[in-house]
């Protein structure tokens, strides 16, 4: 048998082709996220993560597997964004790690150890793996690549029967995870993973999707030393609604338009009917926004700020006229996004802020220039989301500074988590005070639905407003004006003391102030404290201690 063989270019190639598939097919794989509250999606932050990777690799000089691998996976670690981007980081990682050494082609036997390491480092990665997901079909992929190997099979044979497990696998993913079951959904990392392996067979057959049709993102406009501004790709936030919707526009040039946008922006967010359309994109070219979305209807409400200056406003300057701020013996990173909590953060003792979210995850090299920015070589950091985790985690890859990460999940448990701080602790204790301090308080979220989907029993309907309770959603409706407060009788109980109300950006401030009265009626024994947050996506962010 023939055995066909991966030099570094073919390789190069297969990477670049990938990238490519992964991102025609980015909004295809978010639709597949089981839960309906608008975030940093699995197919957005997988194709931003292999996107980066792709950079990484097509800059390679001298071309060989080795080179190849290292920088797919360097590159893949610089922009792993999300839970399912940090996974696919941590794929390739192992994966490079089985190319080491002076390798001029890859063989059968040695493409399936690489791919056996690849998804052994991706379960290291997770404290908690959960079959059922991407590390299920990454596991059983690379079973298939060793049994197509010990069978004599070459790449092409080997690349078939990995695709064929893969299907299998990811078809039996909703028996393994009831929540997918329940929505009648497959992983979408899983079928992330599986559309970057049909990338690679693309490459391989010499199918049209090629490395010269990649598009890649310009380079963030460099700010001056030491602002965290250096981390933002995109300068202008730009949000408006469309009404009066011209009579031939149909939901599927919705689509169209949300695919259009995230190609010249991140953070998209294209939500409502045919009657009225509001429209959230981060991106350098607004104008141009603005010019697609006049051709389905009249333009009301515009808004477009300019993030670079919003950010050097709220971040720390850590090169001042004077010289170098002062060094200190521990320094705090928080992840927010709103101009209230960011104030809020820094006035409670945060050295820098991170922008980023829900619907806004920051990668690990933003989190790691942050880092590096801070005052001090022992640092804490607060990601304030679960989807931002592990790509905290995965900056120190990226520096050379001691990290903390607290796993806070919330905003709520992040601020709660920074008042446990004192500097005259010692780090380690200030870490332990720190989780105790995040996993006290409660947490409720008030959003609306972008997707409609069947989760934990409840029939979501996209544009219903939903009330989230320690990231489970407990309460949903059409009134805005009474999920709040349903929220807060679900999560209030008679011990409880202390209810913190930050109300979004789309909330005026009137209406907080009518619902902090309400609140303060309905729950007498609690002392009831109202701060402006000006965070997107969430309506409401209650911390319940």
């Amino acid at each position: 048998m023939i055995q066909y063989k991966i030099t570094g270019p073919i390789l190069k190639d297969m990477v670049l082709t990938a990238a490519v598939f992964l991102d025609n097919n980015k909004s295809a794989l978010d639709a597949l996220n089981v839960f309906p509250v608008p975030d940093g999606d699995t197919g957005t932050n997988m194709s931003l993560t292999m996107m980066s990777a792709a950079k990484e690799v097509k800059a390679v000089s001298t071309v060989t597997v080795t080179s190849v691998a290292n920088a797919l996976s360097i590159g893949a670690l610089k922009g792993a964004r999300g839970n399912s981007g940090v996974i696919l980081s941590q794929i390739f990682r192992g994966f490079a790690k089985g190319l080491e050494g002076e390798i001029e082609s890859i063989e059968a036997d040695k493409f399936a150890k690489a791919m056996e390491l690849g998804s052994e480092a991706a379960y290291k990665a997770v404290m908690k793996p959960k079959e059922g997901t991407i590390l299920t079909v990454a596991r059983e992929m690379a079973r298939a690549a060793r049994e197509q190997a010990a069978a004599g099979g070459n790449m092409l044979h080997l690349i078939d029967g990995v695709l064929e497990q893969g299907e299998e696998t990811l078809a039996r993913t909703p028996e393994m995870l009831p929540i997918l079951k329940e929505a009648g959904v497959v992983d979408a990392g899983g079928k992330g993973l599986l559309t970057i392996y049909r990338g690679f067979k693309m490459a391989l057959d010499g199918e049209e999707v090629t490395a010269e049709s990649l598009e890649l993102s310009p380079e963030p406009k460099k700010e001056a030393p030491g602002k965290i501004a250096e981390g933002l790709q995109y300068t202008y936030c730009t949000e408006f609604f469309i009404k009066n919707v011209f009579e031939y526009v149909s939901l599927s040039d919705l689509d169209k338009f949300r695919d259009k946008l995230m190609r010249i922006g991140d953070c998209v967010l294209v939500v409502g009917d045919l009657q009225l359309i509001k429209v959230h994109v981060h991106t350098n070219m607004p104008g141009k926004v603005l010019q697609i979305a006049l051709r389905l209807g009249e333009l009301s409400g515009l808004k477009i700020d300019n993030m670079r200056e919003q950010h050097n406003e709220l971040s720390f300057e850590f090169e001042q006229e004077s010289g170098p701020v002062e060094m200190k013996e521990m320094a705090v990173v928080a992840v927010a996004a709103g101009k209230g909590i960011q104030a809020i953060l820094k006035d409670a003792g945060t050295d820098a802020i991170v922008e980023g979210g829900q619907t806004m995850n920051p990668s690990a090299e933003d989190i790691a220039k942050a880092v590096s920015a801070a005052p001090s070589n022992t640092v804490f950091i607060l990601p304030n989301n679960k989807n931002i985790i592990l790509a905290a985690e995965s900056a120190a890859d990226l520096t050379d500074k001691k990290l903390f990460v607290v796993p806070s999940k919330s905003i709520p448990q992040g601020i709660s988590a920074l008042l446990a701080f004192h500097p005259d602790y010692s780090a380690e204790e200030n870490f332990e005070r720190m989780k105790k301090a995040a996993v006290t308080v409660k947490t409720g979220q008030v959003t609306r639905a972008i997707r409609t989907t069947k989760v934990n029993g409840y029939d979501i309907k996209e544009g219903d407003y939903i009330g989230i309770f320690d990231g489970d959603i407990v309460c949903s409706g059409e009134d805005i004006e009474s999920i709040p407060l349903a929220l807060l009788n679900k999560i209030v109980k008679p011990d409880d003391c202390v209810i913190s109300v930050f109300y979004g950006e789309d909330i005026p401030e009137d209406k907080a102030s009518k619902f902090e009265k309400t609140v303060r009626g309905t729950f007498p024994d609690c002392d009831v404290e109202l701060h402006y947050g000006g965070q997107p996506v969430y309506y409401y962010l209650f911390s319940v201690e």
